[in-house]
């Protein structure tokens, strides 16, 4: 995953509205839960939506990556945050919300994993608390064979990374390019990412299974829909 990048991983996804998405993300929770007080953000990676949500929540992260934590810890110091795995952890403690957030939870890989994650989330979870996910692509709507590129340009650090897109089974692969500047050297190294493919079906019967009462966001926080399960 995110092992070389975990530096730069702000830099790389400095196009993400992380404040537009969070006021959305809380408008939604207001609705359907308007007494929430607690969060948890599962894979919260560098806590871009924790800076925001902490606003509205009393707010906590997990994530598995400790260098990912470690620049959350310094993005907001008041938060909690735990090092754990998302399909398998035990806080000793429940919320009235549990996110995972842009894509993250695909990061299971198998749909064993992916029963296990929604069925810790609801452990977790108050009584008519909220689960709330964002999917990754399906086997469907995946495309292969393409090149995609991002770049970032500041006077002090400039990164492109590149990948391509493919197939094996139920995985999607990404080998990313990364070539990153700065005054003192240019680097280039390459992560491979390998992110599970689940349709629908198995989304909502993770939730379902797990004792949620699932319903579907077409358009989500980022375009790619929202699972949002509720505990009754």
């Amino acid at each position: 995953m995110f092992t070389k990048s975990a530096k730069f991983y702000d830099a790389i996804y400095h196009f993400k509205d992380y404040k537009s998405a969070s006021e959305k993300l809380n408008n939604i929770i207001t609705e359907r839960n308007p007494g929430a007080k607690t969060l948890l953000d599962t894979a919260c990676g560098t806590g871009k939506h924790i800076e925001h949500l902490q606003k509205y929540y009393d707010t906590e992260g997990l994530d598995i990556n400790e260098e990912l934590v470690e620049i959350a810890k310094k993005r907001c110091p008041d938060t909690v945050f735990h090092i754990a795995d998302v399909s398998n952890f035990s806080l000793k403690k429940k919320y009235d919300v549990i996110t995972c957030l842009f894509s993250s939870i695909a990061y299971v890989k198998t749909a064993e994993k992916l029963f296990s994650t929604l069925n810790y989330m609801t452990k977790h979870l108050n009584e008519s608390g909220l689960v709330i996910v964002e999917p990754w692509f399906s086997r469907e709507n995946f495309r292969t064979g393409t090149i995609t590129a991002n770049h970032y340009d500041e006077n002090d650090l400039k990164i492109t990374w590149m990948y391509t897109s493919e197939r094996e089974n139920d995985l999607s692969i990404l080998d990313i390019n990364y070539l990153v500047g700065t005054p003192e050297e240019v680097t280039h190294f390459k992560e491979r990412h390998e992110i599970g493919l689940f349709d629908d079906s198995q989304y909502r019967k993770a939730f379902t299974e797990s004792g949620l009462e699932v319903s579907y966001d077409k358009e989500g926080l980022f375009g790619r829909g929202m699972d949002i399960g509720i505990k009754n």
